[in-house]
């Protein structure tokens, strides 16, 4: 297991050893007393997965607030997306600053992204499929989004943004500066 620090604290890419014949390959996605070893503690409650069937299609950017704030961790299972967080926990020394992941079913690479920080991706080819794991059960009256490509935080999606797909919530999401964040750097997060 290879667990690497982003540039925003808390956020780590992770990325399980794959042992391979020619048959394909296994590996363990996630394993709680081995995570544990390394200070990783998150009881995960929920798995969620997405099939976006055009390249192009942007989900995001989305958080749930307390009581009911999830921790992801995010893999590819087929295609390939670029995953991003962003910092929205006030105080914070990286307060909107963004990392992106190239996350695809040849890297195997995963994303933990914790509470506090905005999650969003990008589809990178057709008929990408991903799967996440959260530490609290999906919300509605706590679910949350900012716009994809608010200015402030100036995330380079890496494709042409008038020709993405989104939702309708993505489309109307608001801009960082009108929310009020419910997170809060301290320093032990």
């Amino acid at each position: 297991m290879e667990i690497k620090e982003t540039a925003l604290q808390g956020v780590l890419r992770i990325t399980p050893k794959r042992f391979g014949d020619d048959r394909g390959f296994f590996c363990e996605t996630w394993n709680q007393s081995r995570m544990a070893e390394h200070g990783l503690t998150h009881e995960f409650v929920q798995d969620n997965q997405s099939l976006s069937e055009r390249q192009g299609t942007i989900r995001g950017l989305h958080f749930q607030c307390p009581p009911h704030a999830q921790t992801k961790l995010v893999r590819c299972g087929r295609g390939a997306l670029l995953d991003v967080a962003v910092d929205i926990r006030k105080g914070s020394p990286t307060y909107g600053h963004w990392i992106a992941e190239e996350l695809s079913a040849e890297n195997g690479h995963q994303l933990l992204i914790p509470e506090g920080f905005l999650h969003g991706f990008v589809t990178l080819r057709p008929n990408t499929e991903v799967l996440y794991k959260c530490t609290d059960y999906y919300s509605p009256d706590c679910d949350r989004a900012v716009r994809f490509d608010d200015k402030d935080i100036a995330i380079d999606w890496g494709v042409d943004l008038s020709s993405v797909f989104l939702s309708d919530k993505d489309k109307a999401a608001p801009a960082l500066k009108e929310i009020d964040s419910p997170f809060t750097w301290g320093p032990r997060q």
